[in-house]
């Protein structure tokens, strides 16, 4: 079992701006790390206080990301952090990845939050 993190942000907090954000995450991810959706066990969401017109995982079930356990939760408010940003964790069953070679991805505002990865 592999862990992979990412985070990304958005300009608005609208429907169609969460779900494309959220699929650009997804796909860069699953590109990178060579993911197909059967690997996917579970992907754990979480979107600061100011994202509320839909779930995060929404984009994963339209991307036919169907089988895996999926859950969306509220980012820990920290005072002063970024804001309209989405995260995820996602978990996979990959034999030819071992996690100290996984591609963890961080796009737009949000690469602030792991300067130590370059793209």
């Amino acid at each position: 079992m592999i862990t992979i993190r990412g985070a990304i942000t958005v300009e608005s907090d609208t429907k169609e701006d969460i779900l494309e954000g959220t699929t650009v995450m997804l796909e860069k991810i699953i590109e990178v790390n060579n993911l197909d959706n059967e690997d996917i066990r579970s992907i754990f969401f979480s979107a600061t206080k100011d994202l509320t017109k839909v779930y995060p995982a929404v984009a994963a079930r339209d991307m036919g990301i169907s089988i895996p356990s999926l859950l969306c939760l509220q980012e820990m408010y920290v005072e002063n952090s970024l804001e309209k940003c989405i995260r995820i964790l996602l978990e996979a069953e990959k034999a030819d990845i071992e996690q100290e070679n996984v591609k963890h991805v961080y796009l737009r505002n949000a690469m602030i939050l792991r300067p130590d990865i370059k793209e």
